[in-house]
């Protein structure tokens, strides 16, 4: 396998951003990416890692912060390491309303399982349940968060 250089990383993000992230809406319950463009990063692994926690710490762009963290959730699943050292980095968007976001943060925690982002995950459920939105998306994302929830107290009971 062949690990581009980071700039290269930066080239192929730059052509390959503009809007081609299709969030949620009343035909599709899931947002849609670029798959070329999600292949060519999680190809990258650790590798990738810093472009992407530069994004995370200064978009405010919902689509390309929904994007960023739905490759963040591939590389888990394609066994990336060191993606739960992006937890400060992650914690950024804690308090966002955008259930879009809360959804894949809530599925990268129930993955990286950093014992910070519990408590936040108590505190999302907890002002949505309190707070209802009127969710645009099509989708309830407090039953991601509430599966993270369930899933570090299953693991810290197995530990136990």
């Amino acid at each position: 396998m062949m690990i581009q250089p980071i700039n290269s990383i930066n080239n192929s993000y730059n052509n390959m951003y503009s809007s081609t992230v299709q969030m949620p809406d009343s035909q599709h319950a899931y947002c849609r990416f670029n798959q070329q463009k999600v292949d060519m990063f999680v190809k990258q692994k650790e590798h990738a890692l810093p472009y992407l926690s530069e994004i995370l710490k200064y978009s405010a762009n919902e689509e390309q912060i929904t994007e960023t963290l739905y490759i963040l959730d591939r590389m888990l699943e394609n066994n990336t390491k060191g993606v739960e050292k992006l937890y400060p980095i992650l914690s950024r968007f804690n308090n966002t309303e955008s259930p879009n976001i809360q959804t894949f943060l809530a599925g990268i925690y129930r993955k990286i399982q950093v014992p910070d982002a519990f408590g936040p995950l108590v505190s999302m459920l907890i002002k949505n349940s309190l707070n209802p939105q009127n969710y645009s998306a099509p989708f309830d994302p407090n039953e991601e968060i509430g599966g993270a929830i369930l899933s570090y107290l299953s693991d810290r009971f197995r530990k136990s």
